[in-house]
Formats: structure tokens, C-alpha cells, sequence
């Protein structure tokens, strides 16, 4: 059976804890537990230790008691297709019916378990197959290869040296909204200013500018940068 039968048979539920596996786990290292995604979806721990189940008996995860949860080749496959549908499809939103980055996500989730794969090829066509969504999260091509930008989160970029965001997360619509307002948005240019002595936050200028932008702790866990001239 091929993974897009497989996909077009899971419930939406179950293609909800593949893609979640996969999207927890691919800007960190830390361990995807049950617990972690209980409090994702919001869901009880016997709800989400009941699905994981499920997915592990159809191959599609591996779990060790109360260890962490991983997606086996077939659930990679999976969980990569309906990332593919959800980042195209705020990316189709965006560019193609002019919402705005913030607005995107409740759409595309209930979106992603209706269409199929050839609107979702069609999309990307019309778009110009992007790489990645508005936000910089790269987009799997239709055979699921990823490329993932170069970049580091901005708290960790050393000062002085000219960067380029290239990804903002996206779980919070009101700082995807005031990031907006700063300029602060994937493509642009910015330095980090050396910390200063009892001073709160992080100063980083957009490049062009001229003025500093005072970046708290929230901010900046969301932004991710790397070296400028690398597209």
C-alpha cells in the first residue's frame, strides 16, 4: 500500500499525531513524549497514549514505555505529506487570497485533511513551488525531501555580524503580529548589538534602519537567523 493511501486512510486525528511528531521534533532535540503532545493538542494523557497506540500498531511510530514517541520510515513518509499539504496551503492563503501570517494556521488545519494531492501539486505549481511557508518553515517537495534553512535560533547569533531571519514560529498569532509591525519577518536583514551591562532584552537592528528594536525573552525564542548572502 502506498503512503498517500495510507494517509488518505487515517483519521484525521491520527494524521494530526504524525505531523505534530515531526513538527515538535524538527527545530529541537529534545524528546517527543506523550506528555508533550497531550499538552499540544490539548488532549488527556490516556487520550494521546490511547493514539500513539494506535499509530503503533500500524507501524507508523515507535514508542518505548515512557520513553519518548518516533515516526518509523512509513510514518515519516506520512507525517512529511501532511506537512507538505499544511505549509503549502498558508502559504496558498497568503500569497494567493491575501490573509495575513498570523491568520493562516486554523485554516490550513482544517484544510489539510480535505484536499488531495493533486490540488495540493497544483497549488505548489502556481505558487512557484516555494521552499518554505510565510513563516520560513521549509516546505517537503511532493517526494518528501527537506531542506532546512541555515540557521540558528537568534538568542544563540553571535553580535555584530549581519544576519537574515529566516524563520519566525508561528504559535502565537499576537506576536506573529507585533514581529509583523516590527519589520521582523523571514528575507530580512539585521544585526544583534553587543549586550549591555543591567540592561533588559536584546537590541537588534533591522539593517537600513537606524534604530534599535528591544527584543524580550518571547521574541526572541521565536526567531531563527542565519548568515546573510546565503540564499
Amino acid at each position: 500500500m502506498s503512503s498517500q493511501l495510507r494517509v488518505a486512510d487515517l483519521t484525521a486525528a491520527a494524521q494530526d499525531y504524525l505531523k505534530l511528531i515531526y513538527t515538535v521534533g524538527e527545530w529541537s532535540d529534545a524528546p517527543v513524549t506523550i506528555g508533550v503532545l497531550a499538552g499540544r493538542l490539548g488532549v488527556s494523557m490516556s487520550t494521546a497514549s490511547e493514539g500513539i497506540g494506535k499509530l503503533a500498531r500500524q507501524g507508523l511510530v515507535s514508542h518505548a514505555k515512557y520513553g519518548s514517541v518516533e515516526l518509523t520510515g512509513p510514518g515519516l513518509e506520512c507525517a512529511l505529506m501532511m506537512v507538505r499539504r499544511h505549509r503549502i496551503l498558508e502559504t496558498y492563503l497568503v500569497r494567493a487570497l491575501g490573509y495575513s501570517w498570523d491568520e493562516v494556521h486554523p485554516g490550513a488545519e482544517a484544510l489539510e485533511h480535505a484536499v488531495s494531492e493533486d490540488l495540493i501539486d497544483r497549488m505548489d505549481a502556481q505558487l512557484g513551488h516555494p521552499g518554505a511557508d510565510p513563516h520560513g518553515d521549509p516546505i517537503p517537495t511532493a517526494d518528501g525531501q527537506v531542506t532546512r534553512p541555515d540557521a540558528i535560533p537568534l538568542k544563540l547569533a553571535p553580535p555584530g555580524g549581519k544576519l537574515v531571519l529566516r524563520r519566525v514560529a508561528d504559535a502565537d498569532p499576537a506576536l506573529l503580529r507585533y514581529l509583523s509591525g516590527l519589520g521582523l519577518v523571514p528575507g530580512t536583514e539585521l544585526t544583534v548589538a553587543d549586550p549591555k551591562p543591567f540592561a533588559a532584552g536584546t537590541a537588534v537592528r533591522v539593517v537600513g534602519s537606524g534604530e534599535d528594536i528591544i527584543l524580550g525573552d518571547a521574541a526572541l525564542e521565536a526567531l531563527w537567523a542565519g548568515p546573510a548572502g546565503r540564499d
